[in-house]
C-alpha cells in the first residue's frame, strides 16, 4: 500500500463517516488482509447480503475500497489506487489485532481461505491426469519459471501484470519483486484457484481479475512488466493480444513472453484447444515490432543435463523503445540447473 497523499478536508471527512460505524470499521479491517467477495464478507461477519452490500456501496462511494467484477461475482478490495484505500489501511493498521472481534473475524476469514483451498485442490484431481500428461512433453515447470525470474531480473518498486494467470504461478514467483501484481484471466474457475494458491502462499494481496486479454481493463502504461506465460497459443491472434499488452507498458517496460517453439502435435490442437503450434522466433519478433517493441531477448529454455522433451519452450522479452533506443537481440539456450 502506498503512503497516504493529501486529502481534501470533503473527501476525510467523507471516509471517516464512511468508516466510523461498527460493521463497515469490521470490513475495513478484513479487506485490509486481502481481497473478499461479498458472499465471503456475508459468511464471516453473518449478516445479510443486501446489508453488506449496502456497507460496501457506502465505503466506495468514499473512496475507501473498490468494486471488481469477476462474472455473476463481486469482488472488493481496499483501493490502493488512491489516497481513500490508504487512508483505509492506516484505519486497519491502528486497530488492536487482539480485540476479540476482530480474532473472530479473522478466524471466519481463515475458514474462507481453507475453503478455497479445499476447491482447489478438488479441480486440480479433477483434471491431474490430463494436466500430468502435457507437462511431460516439455521442459519441467521449474526451468521455465527459473528462466523467467532470469529475465525478470530484481524487479521494481512499481507495477507487473501477469494476463493469462491460470493457477497463479508466475504471480508467485514474480510478485513479491514488485509493488504491485495484478493477475488476469478469462476464467473465473481459474481465478478461484489461483486466489486459493496466492493465499495459501501469503500473497493475498496480489490483485486478480477476469477480463479479456485483447481488451485490459487497466490504463494504458501502467505497468514495468507484463508476463504472458503459456497463454498465445490458445488465440487466434495473438499478435492483437501482444499489442493490446504492449499498451500497458510504461516507459521503458518490459514484456516476456513463454510459449512453444514450432512443432507438429496435432492432437493438442482437437484435445486442449489449442489454436497454434508454436511460434517462431522471427514470428514473436514481428509482433513485437508492430506493437513498437524492440525485441532483445530470445532463449531456448532447456533443463541441465536432462534430455530432451518433445515441445521446445520458448522464451521472448520486449522492452519498450520510448526510453531507450534498439536492444541488440540476443539469442541463446537458456539452461537451468
Amino acid at each position: 500500500m502506498r503512503q497516504p497523499t493529501t486529502l481534501s478536508s470533503a473527501s476525510l471527512l467523507a471516509g471517516l463517516r464512511a468508516a466510523g460505524e461498527e460493521t463497515r470499521l469490521r470490513i475495513v479491517a478484513l479487506l485490509a488482509e486481502g481481497e473478499l467477495s461479498v458472499s465471503d464478507l456475508t459468511d464471516i461477519l453473518g449478516q445479510s447480503q443486501p446489508r453488506i452490500s449496502r456497507h460496501l456501496k457506502l465505503l466506495a462511494e468514499a473512496g475507501l475500497v473498490r468494486r471488481y467484477r469477476e462474472g455473476a461475482w463481486a469482488f472488493f478490495r481496499l483501493d490502493e489506487a488512491g489516497a481513500g484505500g490508504a487512508f483505509a489501511a492506516s484505519l486497519a493498521a491502528w486497530l488492536d489485532r487482539d480485540d476479540p472481534e476482530l480474532v473472530a473475524d479473522r478466524e471466519r476469514l481463515a475458514a474462507v481461505r481453507a475453503a478455497r483451498a479445499e476447491a482447489a485442490q478438488s479441480y486440480f484431481a479433477s483434471v491431474a491426469r490430463d494436466w500430468d500428461r502435457l507437462r511431460s512433453l516439455h521442459v519441467p515447470d521449474d526451468a521455465v519459471e527459473a528462466a523467467v525470474e532470469a529475465a525478470v531480473g530484481e524487479g521494481s518498486p512499481g507495477a507487473m501484470l501477469d494476463l493469462g494467470t491460470g493457477t497463479g504461478r508466475m504471480l508467485e514467483r514474480i510478485a513479491p519483486k514488485f509493488g504491485r501484481a495484478v493477475g488476469v484471466d478469462a476464467s473465473h474457475a481459474m481465478l478461484a484457484v489461483a486466489r486459493a494458491n496466492l493465499e495459501k502462499a501469503g500473497l493475498a494481496r496480489v490483485e486478480l481479475r477476469q477480463g479479456d486479454i485483447h481488451a485490459l481493463p487497466f490504463a494504458r502504461g501502467s505497468f514495468d512488466l507484463v508476463i504472458i506465460h503459456q497463454v498465445l497459443h490458445f488465440l487466434e491472434d495473438p499478435g492483437r493480444a501482444l499489442r493490446e499488452a504492449a499498451a500497458m507498458l510504461a516507459p521503458g517496460g518490459r514484456l516476456i513472453v513463454v510459449d512453444f517453439a514450432p512443432h507438429e502435435m496435432e492432437f493438442l490442437r482437437s484435445e486442449h484447444a489449442h489454436r497454434r503450434l508454436g511460434f517462431s522466433r522471427a514470428q514473436i519478433a514481428g509482433w513485437f515490432a508492430e506493437a513498437g517493441l524492440a525485441c532483445d531477448l530470445s532463449d531456448e529454455v532447456t533443463a541441465a543435463g536432462g534430455g530432451t522433451s518433445q515441445l521446445s519452450v520458448m522464451l521472448w522479452r520486449g522492452r519498450d523503445r520510448r526510453q531507450q533506443g534498439d536492444f541488440p537481440l540476443r539469442q541463446t539456450q537458456f539452461e537451468v540447473a
